[in-house]
């Protein structure tokens, strides 16, 4: 039955009853008019007709009941359907116009309504317009701020007034990197991620010490203020900070302007123990070259004012000679003793920078074929090499020496090329045909100041290199009956820098889920987060390859990788992959399926010095895996060995998935990220099944919400009554 038919049935039967009622009445009203013999008359007139009038007094409710039907439609479901279409239109973003139906008010409401939802639609459009041009600028804007802190010779972290790392830049990353107090696989990434706190580098007295002084000077008026101190980090490394403050910003109108409140801070950070080691070398330099000075000096001076009186000895004046020549050999040996690490201590002034040498020599390439003449190749080499250079003044250098063999030499054609000998960097200028000796002797490179153009600067190529610690000379090479010349400039290597290994796509089944311990132990970590809400938390999402599936009969981990999530998004670049050495035999039936070699674990660390650099990398986290309690066994029996305790709080999507789709079949990983439309990338290498995870568990947080479980504490409750987590295997 339609809604509504109710009424209908309903005002049928009122109807009916009325007209019933109606008879009935007017059946008294005669009974009191109408004598008995009159009474007698009208019942004989009628006879048997009494059922054709029960029949015609049926038949008259059909057309009351049209009539009923037709108000109804009219006026009762007309409206309720505009209402139920208008609060469609309300809610969701179809645009279909409500159909104009029932009473002349009610088809004009439509009509009223379908010129509200057109004019909706304008603006929507236009709201659509705006947001799509304030997303291109904001996108620029982004861009042209990340620019800006990638040039910036100074690490850069932003803050919140509680110290967590809002914002970064690389340089600051690799900085940290290299102030990282844990072994070589923690790569500083326990110290630089957004979410983490800046007080695991800094002393929290000292931040908040510059941090009252600029909130003083705030509230005094001042216009941007700041301030500085130096710290050292607890690797015993010298920095100087600077701190600016991220002003709140309120708007009156159309203006907005900085108030005298803080959000947050802004901290230029720069490590200066090479520079303060330079300076006291410096001074070392300076005291010995004047105090060692003084007395030789001294001593000559006393001998020539001696030599001036004209009454002594010829033996006499022979010694004094002697003693003046021997001060003065003393003086030039100290000089030549301190030249060497005076030279390296001005080298150190020299501003240098990591450059990846398929850079440096695509720059250089750009700039001779710009300014000069000529045509040049890259020859390929070891593109990949890291350089530790300053670009600017060595590529002056570089156009000097191709100006000088254009000019003196003809030479149309160079090439370039970069690679590593002997544990320091190459960058090679080669060109042909040429004689290396005439060319050398007519080249004067090492003398000359540099000239690029009309500019002439009073730097020599001797000059660049001697400020990187390099050397530079000809060479001349036979390879095929070809005579090639080059010029090589030795320059010094940088540390490479890691980026996060392509993953091949694989795909195989799960290992077996099982418990053998209890995954919900609480612990006081645990406790004090148990009442977060899972949206606020931050998260390390973890993954083990081991030699095998039974850990505690001494399979081993041979690869452990990890990614953080903050704020609801992946961190994609703020991850740990570290293979591990076993020291065990990799099971041949196993290598198929995690695709780790013996090969690829020999010299790699092992798990003593992993697992202290994971654990730091987990810090202040909450710790999720698939099928966790696998991976959390294999972390635990290290424990006692490597001296660290994984006490943080664990979840399991392997559960959580049980919580959400509970009539599935199967909540392997790949099961679940075909529900999710995830791709699986790297299956069965640790950072690959870390990656995926973390997406799964993004996408679980809010489906956990909408069965009322918002914090730690109600998740890792209900985990622990699901069905996966009662069954040991």
């Amino acid at each position: 039955m339609r809604r509504f038919d109710w009424r209908l049935a309903v005002g049928v039967a009122v109807v009916g009853l009325a007209c019933l009622l109606w008879l009935v009445v007017a059946g008294i009203l005669l009974w009191a008019v109408l004598d008995p013999a009159d009474w007698q008359t009208v019942l004989e007139a009628l006879g048997g007709k009494g059922g054709l009038l029960l029949f015609l007094w049926a038949g008259s409710l059909v057309p009351t009941a049209a009539a009923l039907r037709h108000l109804i439609d009219h006026y009762l479901r007309a409206p309720a359907k505009l209402a139920e279409e208008a609060r469609l239109l309300l809610e969701t973003d179809v645009q279909r116009l409500p159909t104009p139906r029932g009473s002349a008010e009610n088809r004009r409401l439509a009509e009223v309504i379908g010129q509200l939802v057109a004019q909706r639609e304008a603006l929507r459009e236009d709201m659509d317009q705006r947001v799509q041009a304030a997303s291109r600028q904001t996108e620029l804007e982004k861009n042209r701020l990340a620019a800006l802190m990638s040039e910036l010779t100074k690490s850069v972290v932003v803050c919140n007034l509680d110290g967590r790392i809002l914002l970064y830049n690389n340089r600051a990353r690799l900085q940290f990197r290299r102030l990282s107090r844990l072994p070589t696989p923690a790569g500083g990434a326990e110290l630089m991620g957004l979410g983490r706190s800046i007080y695991t580098v800094l002393d929290r007295k000292l931040v908040n010490h510059a941090l009252e002084n600029v909130q003083r000077r705030l509230r005094r008026g001042a216009g941007a203020p700041s301030a500085q101190f130096v710290t050292t980090t607890p690797s015993g490394k010298l920095l100087r900070v600077q701190m600016t403050p991220v002003r709140d910003v309120e708007t009156s109108g159309k203006e907005a302007r900085a108030t005298d409140s803080m959000t947050g801070f802004v901290l230029l950070i720069e490590n200066i123990t090479d520079e303060m080691q330079a300076d006291a070398e410096k001074d070392r330099i300076l005291t010995s070259l004047t105090e060692g000075t003084r007395s030789r000096l001294a001593n000559a001076r006393a001998a020539a004012e001696v030599l001036e009186d004209p009454a002594i000895s010829e033996q006499m004046r022979e010694r004094l000679l002697d003693v003046i020549r021997e001060e003065v050999h003393g003086l030039s040996r100290r000089i030549d003793e301190l030249q060497p690490p005076s030279s390296a201590a001005l080298r150190s002034r020299w501003p240098l920078e990591d450059m990846l040498g398929e850079d440096l020599v695509e720059a250089g390439m750009r700039r001779l074929e710009s300014e000069l003449d000529l045509q040049v190749d890259v020859e390929p080499g070891n593109q990949a090499v890291w350089l530790k250079v300053e670009s600017f003044t060595l590529l002056q250098a570089v156009l000097h020496l191709a100006g000088r063999l254009h000019e003196r030499c003809r030479v149309r054609k160079l090439t370039l090329r970069a690679g590593e000998q002997s544990g320091q960097g190459v960058l090679d200028l080669i060109w042909m045909p040429c004689d290396g000796a005439s060319d050398k002797a007519e080249l004067g490179w090492d003398q000359e100041p540099i000239q690029v153009g009309s500019e002439t600067l009073s730097l020599t190529v001797r000059d660049v290199l001697e400020r990187h610690g390099g050397e530079c000379w000809i060479e001349q090479e036979i390879n095929d009956a070809r005579h090639r010349c080059f010029f090589r400039l030795l320059l010094p290597l940088a540390t490479p820098q890691e980026e996060l290994p392509a993953a091949t796509f694989m795909r195989y089944e799960s290992r077996p889920e099982y418990y053998d311990f209890d995954l919900f132990q609480a612990t006081e970590r645990t406790r004090g987060l148990d009442d977060s809400p899972l949206v606020e938390l931050a998260y390390t999402v973890f993954d083990t390859e081991t030699t095998g599936l039974n850990p505690a009969e001494g399979d081993e981990i041979i690869q452990i990788g990890a990614v953080r999530i903050v704020n609801g998004k992946v961190l994609t670049h703020e991850f740990f992959d570290q293979l591990v050495d076993p020291k065990r035999i990799i099971p041949p039936a196993s290598i198929p399926i995690h695709g780790i070699t013996p090969d690829m674990v020999k010299d790699q660390p092992t798990i003593d010095e992993v697992l202290p650099a994971f654990h730091g990398f987990c810090q202040d986290t909450v710790l999720v895996a698939h099928n966790a309690a696998f991976d959390m066994r294999c972390l635990q029996l290290k424990e006692k060995r490597t001296g660290v305790r994984f006490d943080h709080p664990v979840l399991d999507t392997l559960l959580l998935s049980a919580l959400v789709h509970e009539n599935q079949d199967s909540h392997r990983l790949e099961a679940i990220a075909e529900r999710f439309g995830l791709t699986i990338i790297g299956r069965h290498t640790a950072i690959g099944d870390a990656m995926v995870t973390a997406e799964i568990l993004v996408q679980l947080i809010p489906l956990l919400a909408e069965k009322g479980i918002h914090t730690l504490r109600q998740a890792r409750e209900a985990a622990q009554k699901t069905y996966y987590a009662r069954v040991n295997y």
